[in-house]
């Protein structure tokens, strides 16, 4: 490690036609391997014909009182891109499960690293961050996804702050981004469109896309699902894992690791798809290998939803429908947010509850006829404390 010490610094003059005054002095930095090194640097103090040297040298000492008051630390030379593939993809991405390690690595390179790669880390500011995740919106983007980003490049300056590799402000802490605004709408499916799709799909995905209607499991839960999973006895359903692009993980929250109901006709229909078997995956390929989500949404679902005048429908449509029939049938938002396996019911209530438009007309008329009758509003009212 390079030794610190008190610099004055040295002055000298530069240039013929105009010469300046020039402060040079060394500096640490953080070299890529980790190791600090001395480097050297300068600064133009002001022009010769401004300045006499007893100034200039004022000037220097007032350039290097941080540096030598121990306020300014090593800077690390190493770029995002080298630290992203040398230091945080291999340290920090095995801690995470495996759906949201792809997702990390899609994301640097299909985004982050085309754009900061190049960059130093120390080069990297608040405006950049501010500046990239806004272009990112206007190109298209969703809300979401700009904050993915911006949360990513938070993580990876969090990460190179511990480990000595970055000293300054966390650049990414700092953006602001504009309104949320729903990029599509949502849609829950009605009765009769459940009642089509099931007379439409083949199996697996008939069984499958029941398993998502009643239970508003994940998909991955639902293909990760193992018969030892499923208490006929009891009436229970254990979600334990879930399979995403082929592999098999715990769940992600302790919130999603959970026991929800199995309704009595699931039972009925899961027994009819097992024929006798007991071990196991309950939806596999002809080889006991789990099914390909995107394969069944593309070949199946979407197709079906296509045919039926629903372009939209997707295995997130399923939970969203789940969510808001089970609340429309008398279940608290409380009991959705168990159900759904949610760490905040914020989440139940915003994005995954849509109101039904004939729910929502039988309580306004409701309310309209209590309103306008007089002695049921009275009734209504009775025993009530006063106003205050």
């Amino acid at each position: 490690m390079a030794r610190r010490r008190y610099q004055q610094g040295s002055i000298r003059k530069r240039g013929q036609r105009r010469p300046v005054w020039e402060l040079l002095w060394w500096e640490d930095v953080v070299g890529p391997d980790g190791i600090i090194v001395r480097h050297r640097k300068s600064v133009i103090l002001g022009p010769v014909v401004q300045l006499t040297l007893r100034q200039a040298r004022k000037l220097a000492e007032e350039c290097l009182r941080p540096l030598n008051q121990g306020k300014i630390l090593p800077q690390s030379t190493i770029t995002f891109g080298e630290f992203v593939e040398r230091y945080y993809v291999p340290h920090a991405l095995p801690a995470l499960k495996s759906s949201t390690q792809q997702r990390y690595r899609q994301t640097f390179n299909h985004h982050l690293l085309p754009a900061f790669g190049t960059w130093r880390l120390t080069d990297i500011s608040a405006l950049a961050t501010q500046q990239y995740a806004l272009a990112k919106m206007d190109s298209g983007l969703s809300w979401e996804m700009a904050s993915h980003f911006r949360n990513l490049i938070s993580a990876v300056f969090s990460a190179a702050k511990q480990w000595g590799y970055f000293s300054g402000e966390n650049p990414a802490r700092g953006v602001r981004l504009p309104e949320k605004k729903a990029v599509r709408e949502k849609h829950a499916l009605t009765l009769d469109q459940i009642q089509r799709l099931l007379g439409t799909l083949r199996d697996p995905a008939r069984t499958i896309f029941l398993v998502g209607i009643l239970t508003g499991m994940r998909i991955g839960e639902i293909l990760g699902l193992r018969w030892q999973d499923v208490d006929f006895a009891s009436g229970r359903i254990h979600i334990r894992q879930a399979c995403y692009r082929g592999q098999m993980d715990t769940p992600k929250t302790q919130a999603r690791r959970r026991i929800i109901p199995l309704p009595r006709q699931l039972a009925e229909a899961l027994l009819r798809f097992a024929k006798g078997e007991a071990d196991g995956l309950v939806f596999h390929s002809s080889r006991g290998t789990p099914l390909g989500d995107t394969n069944l949404l593309h070949r199946q679902l979407k197709p079906a939803g296509a045919r039926l005048g629903m372009p939209w429908l997707s295995w997130h449509a399923l939970r969203r429908t789940h969510a808001t029939l089970f609340q429309a049938v008398g279940g608290t938002l409380r009991e959705a947010q168990a159900q759904l396996g949610h760490s905040r019911m914020a989440t139940t209530l915003e994005i995954y509850t849509v109101p039904l438009a004939e729910a929502q007309r039988r309580t306004v008329q409701t309310l309209a006829d209590l309103a306008t009758n007089g002695d049921e509003l009275a009734r209504f009212l009775d025993g009530a404390p006063p106003a205050a």
